[in-house]
């Protein structure tokens, strides 16, 4: 299993998972971690592209 860096994972996970795991609602809170688990195993697959889905937004 190769090592990934914990801190680049969790920034390339969509901001709403990521605001998700505060929510009181169990329902979004597991949907949250669920995307943010797969955002870092598809970094751990090596798939360092952000999600097309996303907008970006520049400053």
């Amino acid at each position: 299993m190769s090592r990934i860096d914990p801190v680049s994972a969790l920034l390339n996970a969509p901001t709403w998972a990521l605001l998700g795991l505060a929510v009181k609602d169990a329902r979004l809170r597991e949907r949250s971690a669920n995307t943010v688990a797969a955002t870092m195993l598809a970094k751990l697959d090596g798939d360092d592209r952000p999600d097309p889905c996303q907008l970006g937004f520049v400053l």
